[in-house]
């Protein structure tokens, strides 16, 4: 699949995508991804939205403005369904509803998240995230900083989704594609009329999209398993044009798909490796250290430096529950070790 050079938000503009469909890029301050590809359908009763952007006075003029170039006044939007919790999706989601009555739409996984952190008080987040880099290995530094602050809580949606559920838009096919992995409730916008996917996260046309495990030492759970089987979900619905959150709209959601499969294979070939060769069993933190990122370990902020290892911690999850590697238990630190040839 030929790139397309990642072009940054000052570049951008709204654009009139055909078939009723347009995009608004909305700023993410102080995040290199730049920018949220916010989507609007058309309807006889309104548009309905795509995600929505950060909760920030920039983003909601871009919004707004963006919108209004289109020619779409933002108090008639009739809802705005979003692809997953994250903020930079659904944090304007409830501004629209203060300013158009609109309804915000979610998987029931994901909005059963919302309700969990709408009623976790800053102390205990703190404390959550505090014990959650000790368990994994972090030192002292990285556990003040990354515990320090917290992304505000979206609005809780008014309906809740289920795989395969019909999207209220009158006059138009757009079905919900469960896809988890990068949040349990991450779901694909399939307008079916159309033959094109809203991906979210989910398939991103150059970057690969976050998959990790929290709290990193979670036995029950395998987000990065459930990741892969979503990309071969969405590769059976065919060579659709992909709409995605961010960077740029592509053709062939499904060779996009196969390909992050592959990158995500040979990560895990090459992690199973890298503990085969230490006779020790290794720490989440410590393997994160180990593993290869977009740049050196030594060179990533607390913050950063959690995310790996949380993507970190989901290869480990994948490898364990596909029988390559183990868990030792019996230890307060969680720890990793290829199991005897």
């Amino acid at each position: 699949m030929r790139k397309t050079r990642r072009r940054p938000y000052s570049e951008q503009r709204p654009r009139d995508l055909g078939g009723g469909v347009s995009s608004v890029p909305v700023p993410i301050p102080g995040n290199p991804l730049g920018y949220t590809l916010v989507y609007a359908v058309d309807s006889p009763r309104g548009p309905v939205l795509v995600d929505a952007g950060w909760h920030h006075p920039d983003a909601w003029e871009a919004l707004r403005g963006g919108l209004g170039a289109l020619g779409i006044d933002v108090t008639t939007v009739q809802g705005v369904v979003v692809t997953h919790f994250h903020p930079d999706h659904a944090g304007l989601a409830g501004r629209v509803r203060e300013v158009s009555g609109a309804w915000i739409a979610m998987h029931e996984a994901d909005a059963a998240l919302v309700r969990l952190m709408r009623g976790f008080a800053d102390g205990d987040h703190r404390g959550f995230q505090a014990d959650m880099l000790r368990r994994a290995g972090a030192g002292p530094g990285d556990m003040v900083a990354v515990s320090a602050d917290r992304p505000r809580a979206p609005t809780q949606p008014d309906r809740e989704l289920g795989d395969g559920d019909l999207i209220d838009l009158p006059g138009r096919e757009l079905r919900a594609v469960h896809t988890p992995g990068h949040t349990p409730g991450h779901i694909c916008l399939h307008l079916v009329d159309a033959g094109r996917l809203f991906t979210g996260d989910h398939v991103l046309p150059d970057i690969t999209p976050h998959v990790g495990v929290y709290p990193y030492d979670r036995d029950d759970v395998d987000p990065l398993g459930d990741f892969l089987d979503s990309l071969d979900r969405v590769g059976e619905l065919g060579p659709l044009d992909g709409l995605p959150a961010h960077e740029w709209t592509f053709p062939d959601v499904a060779a996009r798909a196969a390909e992050i499969r592959r990158h995500h294979e040979e990560k895990l070939v090459r992690l199973a490796a890298l503990l085969a060769e230490r006779a020790e069993p290794l720490t989440i933190w410590e393997v994160a250290a180990m593993m290869t990122w977009n740049r050196p370990w030594a060179d990533l902020s607390p913050v950063p430096r959690s995310m790996a290892a949380g993507e970190a911690a989901a290869h480990l999850r994948a490898l364990e529950a596909s029988g390559r590697i183990r868990r030792v238990s019996g230890l307060d630190t969680v720890r990793f070790q290829a199991l005897e040839s």
